[in-house]
């Protein structure tokens, strides 16, 4: 005969037996523990195990690491993922209860780093309108931008240079190839800009690389030229250019040969040749009207003069006006010397998952530490060395504020970030295919596991896409 012996096993968790073991040490849990002797702690309880309870949620002692375990638990771990503050608040307050427990979950959210560097934003975009200073004459200030992509000429011009007045609004453009270098275009802004107008006293253009060569700087400084570039990921810094480029690409696509100046600006309420010469261009609508007004000597100076003033005015109301508009849809946002902030980056990846591109990928790197600042909505940080060759300055919506400094950074070394701020994903292996048949086909469908994540964070991908932009993924799996 054999016997046969059965044991029973009860599972009993760990973290309240030690919130039971440091319940007698703790002096707010022995205050409760009093007052519920007394019947004047409504809603709380004590168990035959000496356990206090608040309604139906264990009462956690005023201890570090016990509150640490619990927030960890609730927030770092596979099963929760991350949750927001409100979420982990209510999951936790159905077991759980501690003086401050709320303020407590929402710091613990707000200084995980992994949450700072996934997690999307959803707030207005920060940095107020900051418009630039209106030139108090004609040729003073100009900007100057490029539209490329265009089609080849006989000649050989594949793209436009545009050179636009920021007062009166007049524009140049001139026929170049993209493979000009500095000097070309220096030999052509000395030809066709500076005989006509004189040297400006100050150029705003963005960052393309025939604006930052040494050649064209140094040319400038002999020149007694301030240039004037935007910051190189938020390369908006005036609007005004595209008063030039955007009516250009219009009447492009409309009749290559039409000409532009006579179109009158609402912010100028007048327009360029107008502002420029006092008087309108001529054209077939009025053509009898041009030599109206005959002014000479001293009476020329002053109706240039007022022509100035009325135009300063009009565009002065128009940037009031915008400013007013654009702040409404932003948040002011500011940062001192010395703060530590996460950098905005994009990922990129030539497969669609799911018609969507980089789900998983980081939306953050850093944090770095900010070295000086700006002008207004711009920032200069300290970069590692392995991102020397990115722009150091950054406007202020590709910034978030890092709370806590962690002692130990991910390292960046594996992550290849382009000038852009982009980085580019590959994938390391398969870990498993399927096949989806749906009601015409059967796709095959890869398991794939990316170079920046881990396997847990490995997405399905179509095996057709895989093999024709990864070819030799496919070499090592059987």
């Amino acid at each position: 005969m054999h016997h046969t012996t059965v044991a029973t096993f009860e599972a009993e968790p760990t973290l309240e037996q030690e919130i039971r073991n440091h319940r007698k040490t703790d002096e707010k849990i022995k205050e409760i523990r009093e007052r519920i002797k007394l019947g004047k702690a409504p809603h709380f309880r004590e168990d035959e195990r000496g356990t206090v309870w608040y309604k139906n949620r264990i009462c956690v002692p005023d201890v570090d690491s016990i509150k640490k375990l619990i927030l960890s638990e609730a927030h770092d771990t596979a099963y929760s993922i991350h949750p927001g503050s409100t979420k982990m608040y209510h999951d936790l307050k159905e077991r759980f209860w501690w003086y401050g427990m709320k303020r407590a979950v929402a710091e613990y959210v707000a200084v995980c780093d992994t949450c700072q560097r996934v997690k999307a934003e959803h707030q207005r975009p920060a940095g107020l309108l900051q418009p630039l200073k209106i030139p108090k004459w004609k040729w003073e200030e100009i900007s100057m931008d490029f539209i490329v992509g265009l089609p080849r000429t006989q000649k050989g011009y594949n793209s436009i240079w545009v050179v636009v007045d920021r007062l009166t609004k007049v524009a140049h453009f001139i026929s170049v190839n993209t493979t000009y270098s500095g000097a070309r275009l220096a030999e052509l802004y000395i030809s066709r800009i500076i005989c006509l107008h004189g040297v400006p006293k100050r150029i705003i253009s963005d960052r393309g690389s025939q604006f930052t060569s040494r050649f064209w700087e140094q040319l400038h400084d002999s020149l007694d030229s301030k240039l004037r570039f935007g910051t190189r990921y938020h390369p908006r810094t005036d609007g005004r250019v595209l008063y030039g480029t955007e009516p250009l690409e219009t009447r492009v696509r409309l009749t290559p040969s039409s000409l532009i100046t006579t179109a009158t600006k609402p912010v100028r309420k007048k327009s360029p040749f107008e502002a420029r010469y006092g008087r309108r261009c001529g054209t077939p609508l009025f053509w009898n009207k041009t030599g109206a007004k005959q002014v000479f000597g001293p009476d020329l100076i002053r109706d240039a003069e007022q022509q100035i003033k009325m135009v300063r005015e009009n565009l002065r109301v128009a940037q009031s006006r915008q400013k007013s508009y654009a702040d409404v849809r932003r948040r002011d946002l500011t940062f001192k010397v010395d703060d530590f902030v996460y950098l905005k980056v994009s990922p990129m990846r030539s497969i669609r998952r799911f018609n969507m591109k980089g789900k998983l990928a980081p939306r953050y790197i850093g944090p770095f530490k900010i070295v000086e600042r700006k002008g207004e909505v711009a920032y200069k940080l300290e970069l590692p060395s392995n991102l020397s060759g990115i722009h150091n300055v950054f406007h202020v919506s590709q910034l978030k504020k890092c709370l806590r400094v962690l002692e130990e950074q991910a390292p960046l070394e594996g992550l290849d970030v382009q000038e852009d701020l982009t980085y580019t994903e590959h994938p390391v292996k398969i870990l498993e295919t399927s096949e989806r048949v749906t009601r015409n086909r059967r796709v095959k469908m890869c398991r794939v596991h990316w170079k920046h994540h881990t396997e847990d964070e490995a997405t399905w991908e179509r095996e057709e896409e895989l093999r024709a932009t990864y070819p030799g993924l496919f070499a090592n799996h059987l």
